[in-house]
């Protein structure tokens, strides 16, 4: 008979002593554990200690975490958590530099865990460690224990950062500021300024008037990848959280410092892998130097500005060399409509009406501007070969502009805050300073030669326009490296290559719908269902690696989960690093019996999302997001590292539980599989070889026949 479920088997250590095997009765209060403990070692006073797991992070056992013991689970009698903090107090401020050593190196791993940061904290030990940094009095392993601490205990949230003193933030500062500093100092003062400016307004400006951007633009080009990503974290959360008014001037000033081109040559062209952080954190600054183009965006242009007039006259005069207009007024004004017509506006009278329109605004004219002065020739082209058409088959230049620079804001996403755990930068935007800018140009002359090849007219503007869309997504799905690269990919995917493409990935669906081939299609699924149910659950064999999001995601904390070969639990636990093959199972020191999942739900759905704050809880995150739910009450939450490893657990669970697969990717491979297996099977039914018919032997009329005919 299975034991209760409010009983948990487990070994409790106690250094010097054989460790006991007791049975944890969850209904009794976790003081009275802890007392029959201390008994059964004589040791008196249970209300000075605690008990704590003995592998892993070794976190404290509270009444609101013991629910999360399991059978077979190791712990550890330890000191309370508030008799730790008291002791690890005294001995930081104590005399002995390595007693000092010791206890600060402590108290950085304890730190991490909220009981203890919260008895450590009410004991007033942030300011004491505080004061330790302001002082200047320590150094090398000590200082990076003592900052290492302090990090760990702001992490929790329990205090606000604005009780944070100028003269630390200065010391702080200095470190960064310094030319020769110890490595792991340095990244700590990075990560502590990073986290002052991302919570604190107050303190984004103090920090600010602090620390140089050209000291920032420093430290990217040593050969320490995590200096790298630390320095460029903290120019990405100064420029996050400037006021508008300032974000274009710090984006000059780190443009006249060549932050691109040292980004470029020592990240991006760098010998060594870029990290997933550091790509992040490449994607952050990529969107936000995007949300720079923003204002020009959500602009409307004014017809009743001469300025903003003189912008369209100049796209004229490039275009028709408009120097020799006419005096006469009336012939002027003809004269100009028809230009604007042959420039592809949509109002030929006033064409600054066509940007008034937002999305894309005054944005639309800038890239106009900037292609007809700095690729004069290109844009002359374009427009004079369209004008001088007589076939109805002229390209509007004017139209597809606005409309192309509305296209390419989408797809990059301007004006919207970056994704947490997004990797999605572009090498080749680090290439050019006017990245933005030459990117509209190589897309324009895209849309000028993809109209030419489907002979469209003006009638066909959106769906040419939808052609461009896919061409642009798929060659920037490929990474390409530097714009060169961007435009011969776009010249590999001409209008007939994406149909080619279209028709590869429909998989000849339309061929398929004869009633014969519907029934031969329900016949197969069953068996290619079960097909890909197996193979998901030997990826849940396999295992997968997840990131632990916290509060720093720079410290690339993971943990792994995979199920048993007998389908019958799930192991997990806690990594130091990535792996980089099988995770053992006697590494996985957690586990949940299958038989205690109640359900698996998804996205905004689970416990994790709805703890999260508003600020993280975005699209990104909430599409890879599930947890399992199991028996008492529990969950255990995921975010995937992508959409691909999310649809394989996903269904994988389902698949576990007896429940429908539901996935887009068990849809994609279903459809695949079954198309597969049915040319396979029509074609063995063209090599067979049919023998000579005998007779035909007279028979009552078949009430229901059909002939299965397979082209």
């Amino acid at each position: 008979m299975p034991p209760p479920s409010d009983i948990v088997k487990v070994a409790i250590e106690w250094p010097g002593a054989n460790a006991q095997l007791i049975e944890i009765d969850q209904k009794k209060p976790l003081s009275s554990i802890i007392r029959e403990v201390c008994d059964g070692w004589s040791l008196s006073g249970s209300e000075q200690f605690a008990l704590r797991y003995a592998d892993g992070p070794q976190l404290y056992i509270t009444e609101q975490s013991r629910g999360e013991i399991k059978n077979g689970t190791i712990l550890r009698l330890a000191i309370s958590p508030a008799r730790a903090a008291r002791q690890l107090l005294d001995r930081i401020q104590s005399h002995g530099i390595d007693a000092r050593l010791e206890a600060l190196k402590e108290l950085a791993k304890l730190s991490a865990d909220p009981t203890f940061a919260t008895e450590f904290i009410n004991m007033d030990g942030i300011s004491t460690l505080a004061r330790l940094v302001e002082s200047g009095t320590h150094f090398g392993e000590m200082l990076a224990f003592t900052l290492t601490a302090f990090l760990e205990l702001m992490d929790h949230g329990i205090v606000s950062w604005d009780l944070i003193s100028l003269s630390f933030i200065k010391q702080i500062a200095g470190y960064v500021n310094q030319p020769m500093v110890d490595v792991s100092i340095l990244q700590r003062s990075l990560a502590i300024l990073e986290s002052m400016v991302l919570n604190s307004h107050s303190l984004y400006h103090r920090v600010a008037q602090e620390i140089t951007v050209g000291q920032l633009i420093g430290h990217l080009q040593v050969s320490n990848q995590e200096i790298q990503t630390y320095a460029i974290a903290l120019i990405n959360a100064l420029f996050l959280k400037a006021p508008e008014d300032r974000r274009q001037e710090m984006a000059s000033t780190l443009a006249q410092k060549h932050l691109r081109s040292i980004i470029l040559n020592h990240i991006i062209r760098g010998n060594r892998p870029i990290k997933a952080e550091m790509a992040h954190q490449l994607y952050v600054l990529q969107v936000l130097t995007f949300n720079l183009l923003e204002e020009r965006m959500m602009t409307k242009m004014d017809p009743t500005d001469q300025a903003q007039r003189d912008i369209i006259f100049e796209l004229r005069r490039i275009a028709f060399d408009g120097d020799n207009d006419p005096s006469n007024t009336e012939k002027r004004k003809a004269m100009y409509t028809k230009d604007y017509k042959m420039l592809g506006f949509t109002n030929h009278v006033n064409p600054a009406m066509d940007f008034t329109q937002t999305p894309p605004g005054m944005l639309a004219l800038d890239n106009m501007l900037y292609l007809a002065k700095l690729h004069q020739d290109t844009y002359i082209r374009i427009v004079l070969e369209n004008s001088s058409r007589e076939d109805k088959h002229e390209c509007p230049f004017g139209r597809c502009a606005i409309e192309l620079t509305r296209m390419l804001c989408e797809i990059l996403q301007v004006g919207e805050l970056p994704n947490e755990g997004c990797n999605d930068y572009h090498p080749m935007f680090f290439t050019h300073d006017r990245a933005w800018e030459e990117f509209f140009c190589v897309c324009i002359q895209l849309v000028n030669k993809t109209w030419k090849e489907m002979r469209a007219t003006a009638e066909d503007f959106n769906k040419v326009m939808q052609v461009v869309r896919e061409q642009i997504t798929r060659a920037l799905a490929l990474k390409p490296s530097s714009l060169d690269q961007l435009k011969s990919k776009l010249r590999a995917l001409s209008y007939s290559e994406i149909l080619r493409l279209r028709q590869s990935e429909r998989m000849n669906q339309d061929d398929f719908q004869s009633p014969p081939i519907i029934e031969l299609r329900e016949r197969i699924q069953p068996e290619i269902l079960e097909l890909i149910k197996q193979q998901r659950l030997n990826r849940l064999c396999e295992g997968s690696c997840f990131r632990k999001l916290g509060n720093r995601r720079r410290q690339e904390k993971f943990w792994f989960c995979r199920l048993s070969l007998n389908h019958k639990v799930l192991h997990y636990g806690d990594l130091d690093e990535s792996p980089q093959g099988e995770v053992p199972f006697e590494m996985l020191t957690d586990k949940i019996p299958v038989s205690d999942i109640k359900s698996v739900v998804t996205g905004k759905d689970c416990p994790h999302m709805k703890e999260k704050s508003a600020l993280k809880q975005n699209k990104e995150v909430l599409e890879l997001a599930f947890s399992i739910l199991y028996d008492p009450d529990e969950a255990l939450n995921f975010v995937a590292p992508n959409k691909y490893e999310y649809c394989i657990w996903t269904d994988g669970l389902c698949a576990l539980l007896g429940r429908e697969m539901g996935s887009d990717l068990t849809r994609s491979d279903l459809d695949t599989l079954i198309s597969m297996e049915m040319k396979l099977r029509l074609l063995d039914l063209e090599n067979i070889t049919i023998p000579e018919a005998p007779p035909p032997v007279p028979k009552e009329p078949s009430t229901y026949n059909f002939t299965y005919n397979y082209g």
